[in-house]
């Protein structure tokens, strides 16, 4: 029960980092598309950008701390005898 949990865990705190991501960029996107000037949306243009921040941290984070090995590559990789 503990490593399904863990799994959960896993899985919705990867997805709202995806999530997270996926605001940074629709945010740039209307900036490029036009739709409004940064200056104009200010709050949401600092609350972006501390988004875009976060993100970068946990990513700078996340390669520095996770396996280079993925297990699964791994096992697989030796079953064919490379």
């Amino acid at each position: 029960m503990q490593h399904r949990r863990s799994r959960t865990l896993a899985t919705l705190t990867e997805t709202f980092w995806i999530l997270v991501l996926a605001l940074v960029v629709l945010f740039v996107f209307f900036i490029a598309l036009g739709a409004f000037s940064p200056g104009d949306v200010l709050g949401l243009t600092l609350v972006v950008g501390l988004l875009a921040v976060l993100w970068v941290a946990h990513a700078v984070w996340e390669s520095r701390h996770r396996d280079p090995h993925d297990r699964a590559i791994v096992r697989a990789r030796e079953r064919r005898g490379f």
